[in-house]
């Protein structure tokens, strides 16, 4: 009876973590640097190594678009050597677009940019659910939808960089930095996915708590297309 409880008490406890996971920072917005963050950025100028990828690895944690598309991305990866190559394929992806898209200063309208990191959220979901083997009888590649993906949410961070007007002196070794930032941030956030994913796994009630989840992540996805496309055509109306 003893370990019946506490086996149900760890399925609870890790449901409630995958949960509480999927819907972190549901008080920020996608892709926002803080006020304070913002002021930073704006008036410092040179090289500054330590605060740029403390920046970035802040922007990681508490990018919670980022986090619901990772955690998506490894729900059903078993072993150590997919779960590096996909981390590894969104890393890229994202690093590129951000990188190239700030020192090239290439912009894209925010609110288009985050809807469609949105609709990653919710095409991640689904094809975790099988829905386009059993709607269109073909399964997409998930290698390269995770690299597309990683370059349009990379995209995205640099198009709210590019809102502040980072100094052009010291620009590149600061992104270099702000990169490595939001690379050690990712880990972390990987560390916690991970560890939740671990408890889920080991529950005998896994197949339902996956499908629950990824019906949740659906939701959140939407929600987060619903309130850009709404931002977008909103602005628009002044």
């Amino acid at each position: 009876m003893k370990n019946s409880f506490l086996r149900r008490s760890t399925e609870i406890s890790a449901m409630l973590l995958a949960l509480l996971v999927l819907g972190f920072g549901a008080a920020a917005h996608a892709h926002n640097v803080t006020p304070g963050d913002a002021g930073y950025i704006q008036e410092i100028w040179g090289v500054h190594i330590v605060p740029f990828m403390y920046l970035g690895a802040k922007h990681m944690v508490t990018g919670y678009d980022h986090i619901l598309f990772l955690f998506g991305v490894v729900f059903f990866l078993y072993n150590f050597r997919n779960v590096a190559i996909y981390v590894s394929l969104f890393a890229i992806g994202h690093s590129i677009t951000m990188l190239l898209g700030v020192w090239y200063g290439w912009g894209v309208n925010a609110y288009i940019v985050d809807a469609i990191i949105g609709f990653s959220v919710v095409y991640k979901a689904l094809d975790n659910l099988g829905v386009f083997g059993k709607w269109f009888g073909h399964q997409p590649n998930t290698k390269i939808a995770t690299l597309i993906f990683g370059l349009i949410h990379g995209t995205g961070l640099a198009t709210k960089l590019l809102e502040y007007q980072i100094s052009e002196d010291g620009l590149l070794p600061n992104l270099l930095a702000f990169n490595v930032g939001v690379e050690i941030g990712q880990i972390l956030a990987l560390c916690v996915i991970l560890i939740v994913m671990g408890y889920l796994r080991r529950s005998e009630n896994f197949s339902r708590y996956a499908v629950a989840i990824n019906v949740v992540m659906i939701l959140l996805g939407l929600a987060l297309m619903a309130q850009h496309i709404f931002g977008y055509f909103h602005s628009h109306s002044h």
